[in-house]
């Protein structure tokens, strides 16, 4: 009995915690897609674990399965490079899961530039809490245009 007076005594705090962490977590998310728009490298650049990886999953104009790996370093400085199109990903769904120091979150997303349909598809993120604050570890994306 007192065990399951502990547990419900105890779950509004892990909830709530879990809730927090969440909102967290979501802030990168936001804050990675905020840059963009802006153009902001440096905004975008501290969200990032060093080392981070960019994946690409697509199927090649031939129907093969392949994935392209680069550096966050060649995304970061794309974005800083000055263009004048916005680059506006906009996220259509989110699910975030967090266990201790460890989060995935899987976005869904269609892909804008100066509001002009280019793409689609979803975003995987992994990040790991550190030094008290979410850094992005990988981005795996796919990419689809629509029929």
């Amino acid at each position: 009995m007192k065990t399951i007076l502990l547990l419900i005594l105890l779950f509004p705090a892990f909830a709530y915690t879990q809730k927090a962490e969440k909102k967290e977590v979501r802030k990168v998310i936001d804050q990675l897609f905020d840059g963009m728009r802006k153009g902001d490298s440096s905004q975008v650049r501290k969200i990032f674990f060093p080392g981070a990886v960019l994946n690409t999953s697509f199927v090649n104009s031939k129907g093969e399965a392949k994935l392209h790996r680069d550096s966050i370093v060649s995304f970061i400085n794309a974005i800083g490079t000055p263009h004048k199109e916005v680059w506006d990903e906009r996220l259509l769904s989110c699910e975030i899961r967090i266990d201790d120091n460890l989060a995935t979150v899987w976005t869904k997303y269609a892909f804008y530039v100066d509001n002009v349909y280019s793409h689609e598809g979803v975003n995987a993120f992994q990040l790991a809490k550190t030094d008290g604050s979410w850094k992005i570890l990988v981005i795996t994306d796919t990419r689809r245009k629509k029929n």
